[in-house]
This record gives C-alpha cells, structure tokens and sequence, in this order.
C-alpha cells in the first residue's frame, strides 16, 4: 500500500473542501442583515410637563431626557456637554430636584414635572438668579450657563429645605448658604472658561447673603 498515496492531500482537494466550507459559513452572515432589518426600536409612549405644558411622545425606550428636550421639544436651551453626566451642562430641574438629562431615559419620567432654562424665565421676565447671572457676569461663552442656573436655582432650595451636603457642619442645625456651601453643591457644573466666583456672587445675591 502507497502511504503517500493516502495521506497526501491534492491541491484540488483542499480547494474543493474550502470552497464549500466558504458556502456553508457564508449562508448564516447573509441571513443575518435580513433578520436585522426586520428588527425596529421599541418604542413607548411617555407624556412629560414641561415648563408648564404638557408634552405626549413616542419616544425610543433608549431615547436620554436630553435628547428627548433637545431633538423632540427643540428646548436647545439644556446643553449636551460632555453626555456622561459628569460636566453638569444638561442640569434640568425635575419635581423640584436637579438631575443630569443625559443619564435619565426619558420613560423614566412619566408624569414628572420638567423645568429647563426656557422655563424659568424670559428676556423680558427673566428669573431673579438669570438677572443675577446677567449683572455680575456670571457666564463667558456661554455654554454651561443653562445647566448653571438651573443647578443654581435648586441649590438654593436645597439648602432653604434643610438638605446637608458633604461640607454641612452639623446634620442638626439648618445649612445656609454659605461660601463653601454653594461651592460643594455646585461642583457638578463645570464651567471651563472659570466664572466660579462671579457664578457665587450670583447665587449669594439671590439668597440674599455675603458669602
């Protein structure tokens, strides 16, 4: 018996033995674009209070409260910065409570009452901590200043319902609006162009203090 004859394998062979393995493992992957296509984005509908109006979408389950305010309300005023929660420019007030947009999906808030910058204020009305902001030049570009004001307007009801923060000297006696305060509480909104001390001059001015 030719050993070589049965173990050497023919350059036709492998061509062959490839070709159809090429098939067989080609045939799932062209499935796969087809089944993909029939799958669409659950979608759920969510209605919102929006500065005051009511609001009823249909709305990805993915979709941020963010992106939800900015793409589906066209509320451009709330910023998308750094979209991972961690420069504080899409502050919105929510039920009485600062929260980041773009960490919060937007079925999540079924029935919450939204407040965003357009809603605390107009040009010809504008809220007592935006005229604050406007007269010791609280913002530079511009672009944190939403998210600022709106955190800066809830700070203050923290500290005026009793909530300690990490600086709070006592969990007995009521917090006040302090330097160190406002400047614990405020340290999620980044402001890049480093309005910090005119942003507490602000704050201080509204709550009617020296910090």
């Amino acid at each position: 018996m030719d050993i070589k004859s049965e173990t050497e394998v023919s350059r036709r062979g492998v061509l062959v033995g490839g070709a159809m393995t090429a098939g067989l493992a080609a045939i799932p992957a062209a499935a796969a674009p087809v089944a993909a296509q029939q799958e669409r984005p659950m979608t759920m509908p969510v209605t919102l209070t929006v500065n005051g109006k009511k609001q009823t979408l249909e709305v990805d389950t993915r979709t941020t409260l963010l992106d939800t305010l900015r793409e589906h309300l066209h509320l451009t005023g709330t910023k998308k910065g750094c979209d991972h929660g961690q420069c504080g420019a899409c502050t919105v007030i929510v039920d009485g409570k600062r929260i980041n947009s773009c960490l919060s999906l937007a079925v999540m808030h079924q029935g919450d009452k939204i407040t965003t910058i357009e809603g605390l204020g107009t040009p010809d009305h504008l809220h007592p901590m935006q005229a604050a902001f406007v007269k010791h030049d609280g913002y530079q570009c511009g672009y944190c200043t939403p998210g600022q004001i709106c955190s800066a307007v809830a700070v203050l009801a923290e500290i005026k319902a009793g909530t300690p923060s990490h600086v709070t000297a006592s969990l007995t006696d009521a917090p006040r609006a302090t330097n160190a305060e406002m400047r614990e509480r405020m340290s999620g909104n980044i402001c890049r162009c480093g309005a910090y001390s005119n942003i507490l001059d602000a704050m201080s001015e509204v709550a009617g203090t020296n910090a």
